[in-house]
């Protein structure tokens, strides 16, 4: 989830460097079968940096779903904020939000947007690794996310355009019988002022180990903090196997350390050419990047039968 990404109302309780060339596929030998299944990240990946959608990638999008393609946007995005994405690309698809922790489907339109499925994180396991970084990364702040919901504490910076439903600690936020306590807890936000990103996401998976799932998607040292093995890929594959799809039937893009599970899982995957490195490495292939839609000329390569 990038800071500044443009908010709307969805799913509200009711009442960058040159582009690179595409490469194709290669390592793990994945890929082989025709695609069933596009999974693509939002921020940097299928949005341009003005958080608009191409009508080259549109197109793209809509081809692939004629083909009979079911197409999956998987963001750390919360739900409420996709309606960036639904009103682009007319509705269509089922989004998994807050990386893995929920999945929205989008037919409905803008505004009308429902969940279909929830991985929340024990408030238990949420109130402990608050305490554990906390311990081992002093100054960390830290924001709530649930499905209707957005609290944080009274310091935290103003990254994501949004006024907060609640200004509490994080320790108050998260008791047992603390705000919204009937809704499910889907993420926890935890930024720090001072720290490297990547040396506080090591930091912080060391120190909260197996309470919670850790990555980030934001350039800032900005944690994300789901429920222990709740992953984009890990949701993704759930949503798969209902579906009878297999991960080699699936192609994904992505750009952020937070895809790079979902890159590794997946039969054929593409790195943005304005990604992390880490997530370089983990794909099994580059394209453009999202300002040159980068996304949509690997959907029309598909489609053409030249990948």
């Amino acid at each position: 989830m990038r800071e500044n990404a443009r908010v709307t109302s969805a799913t509200r309780e009711p009442g960058t460097p040159a582009p690179a060339q595409p490469s194709a596929p290669s390592g793990r030998g994945g890929g082989s079968l025709p695609p069933r299944l596009i999974a693509t990240d939002l921020d940097g990946t299928l949005l341009r940096d003005d958080q608009t959608v191409s009508p080259r990638t549109v197109a793209a999008l809509a081809a692939a779903e004629k083909a009979g393609i079911e197409v999956f946007f998987v963001t750390g995005r919360p739900a409420r904020w996709m309606d960036v994405v639904s009103e682009h690309v007319h509705g269509h698809g089922l989004a998994i939000c807050g990386n893995g922790a929920a999945v929205v489907d989008l037919h409905g339109g803008p505004g009308a947007h429902r969940f279909v499925k929830v991985r929340q994180l024990a408030r238990e396991n949420a109130l402990k690794s608050v305490q554990l970084l906390r311990e081992a990364a002093p100054g960390t702040l830290f924001a709530v996310e649930q499905t209707y919901g957005f609290h944080q504490e009274p310091a935290y910076p103003k990254l994501h355009l949004e006024i907060p439903d609640t200004l509490r600690p994080a320790e108050e936020l998260l008791a047992p019988d603390g705000v919204a306590a009937s809704q499910p807890v889907l993420k926890i936000l935890a930024h720090h002022p001072d720290l490297d990103p990547d040396a506080f996401l090591t930091l912080a998976r060391i120190a909260i180990g197996g309470h919670a799932n850790v990555t980030r998607s934001s350039p800032s040292a900005l944690l994300e903090l789901s429920g222990p093995g709740v992953s984009k890929a890990s949701t993704l594959a759930l949503c798969c196997a209902e579906r009878g799809i297999s991960h080699e039937e699936v192609v994904a893009f992505g750009d952020m350390p937070n895809d790079i599970e979902m890159l590794t899982w997946a039969g054929r995957s593409y790195a943005m050419g304005n990604a992390h490195p880490d997530t370089l490495a983990a794909a099994t292939g580059r394209t453009h990047a999202n300002n040159d839609d980068g996304v949509a000329r690997v959907i029309e390569d598909l489609l053409a039968g030249r990948v």
